[in-house]
């Protein structure tokens, strides 16, 4: 089993993915109950946002541990992982 990032903290990852997914539920029940636009779209924004801090520690932990070890070995892996990092903030950039 490989060893990522985040695993070491991957209970408190999943605590927080299952708090994103209650909040998720709860935006359907508000759509089903006819609530207000504003409330939905607040609930909305507060979701994005833990999402989002969600996804800067992941690659936080990414460049920190994958992409540094591929740096120190060096070599067509570490130009991989930079290319896949950089990827991946232009992604969440654009998010």
């Amino acid at each position: 089993m490989t060893e990522h990032g985040y695993t070491p903290h991957k209970d408190d990852l999943l605590k927080r993915l299952r708090r994103i997914e209650g909040q998720a539920r709860g935006l359907q029940r508000m759509v089903e109950e006819d609530k207000y636009c504003i409330d939905i779209l607040t609930q909305i924004s507060a979701m994005t946002r833990a999402l989002q801090s969600v996804s800067l520690g992941l690659l936080e932990e990414h460049l920190g541990h994958c992409v540094a070890g591929a740096i120190e070995h060096g070599g067509p892996e570490a130009e991989a992982k930079l290319a896949e990092a950089n990827a991946a903030i232009a992604r969440l950039v654009r998010s």
